[in-house]
């Protein structure tokens, strides 16, 4: 059994309350608190060493993940984070220097988006260091995003560039927390995503909670430097890639099926964008945004390469598989 046959065999059995605006299956939980604007919007995560970082990863930078993959959840809803809570489970011969490196990262990223660091917990875990963060955030109830809204006849777009972020991207990549606001506040967008397990697979997800099917368009695929680098390195023979036993792809491979790109997948009317495009463009000109394809009403995921048109059978990172 996969993580995504887990979690779907788990969540009917969830224990819920009339506060539940949207439960499990989104980026964040939504609950209405009694607030008159805003929704709270709460979210956890872990990272553990081995599989999203190494024992030579430097410690201020496993504590930006940590906190930072949080808050791109938060911002896939549009959302503002407020509070952080700290899990931190470690081996009994960790040195105290590792462990004040972690908290250096994740302080320095919760101080710039002003995040309060509230508490948490320590424990014991044999053999490797796990950290566990959960957040509280805030969204206006009329510019929550869910994933739920996409609509056949929207545009698909993506923030930055994928693929290869296993080289370092993973750990330093900054939450897209203010363009996610921006975006909701400019413009009528109909759902929305954070990108951590490959465009492949997130999509499907999107799609799934939508009720619809795609089509992407390859050459408009934004696809990172550093997967173009890694692949050329190991067709030359130079093999430098190799990271948490993951090796190289094709440069097109790697930007829909490595994972960890952290940007934004978000669907609009197509009417809007080019709009939304030359608006973007002077809004974050630092930051590439694409359209990528766009929604169908016809169920199932397909790509238009130089072959035409064919279903999509590839799949970013799933746990247990």
């Amino acid at each position: 059994m996969n993580e995504i046959e887990l979690i779907a065999r788990l969540i009917p059995s969830l224990a819920t309350n009339e506060s539940v605006v949207a439960g499990a299956g989104d980026d964040c939980a939504v609950l209405d608190l009694g607030l008159p604007n805003d929704f709270v919007l709460f979210k956890t995560d872990a990272i553990v060493q081995g599989v999203h970082f190494t024992s030579e990863t430097e410690p201020e930078k496993i504590g930006h993940k940590a906190l930072a993959r949080c808050l791109s959840d938060v911002a896939a809803m549009a959302g503002k984070p407020t509070h952080a809570l700290v899990t931190v489970a470690l081996p009994r011969e960790i040195e105290i220097e590792l462990v004040e490196g972690f908290y250096r990262g994740l302080n320095e990223l919760a101080a710039r988006h002003g995040v309060g660091v509230v508490g948490g917990e320590t424990t014991t875990n044999p053999e490797r260091c796990l950290l566990s963060i959960a957040v509280l955030g805030i969204v206006p109830k009329n510019k929550c995003l869910l994933r739920s809204g996409a609509k056949a006849g929207d545009a698909i777009f993506v923030t930055g560039t994928l693929g290869g972020s296993l080289l370092g991207k993973h750990l330093e990549f900054e939450p897209r927390l203010d363009e996610a606001r921006w975006l909701a506040q400019h413009f009528e967008i109909h759902s929305m995503m954070d990108l951590s397990d490959g465009l492949a697979t997130d999509l499907r997800h999107l799609l799934k909670a939508s009720q619809a099917g795609a089509e992407l368009l390859a050459s408009a695929v934004p696809i990172s430097r550093e997967a173009r680098v890694a692949w050329k390195d190991s067709i030359n023979g130079q093999p430098k890639s190799r990271i948490l036993d993951r090796s190289p792809r094709p440069p097109l491979l790697a930007a829909l099926t490595d994972g960890e790109d952290f940007e934004l997948l978000f669907t609009a009317a197509s009417r809007d964008a080019v709009r939304l495009l030359d608006a973007w463009k002077k809004q974050f000109p630092g930051v590439p945004l694409s359209c990528i394809g766009k929604i169908t009403a016809t169920r199932g995921l397909f790509i238009k390469d130089k072959e035409g048109l064919r279903p999509l059978t590839e799949h970013g990172y799933i746990h247990f598989s």
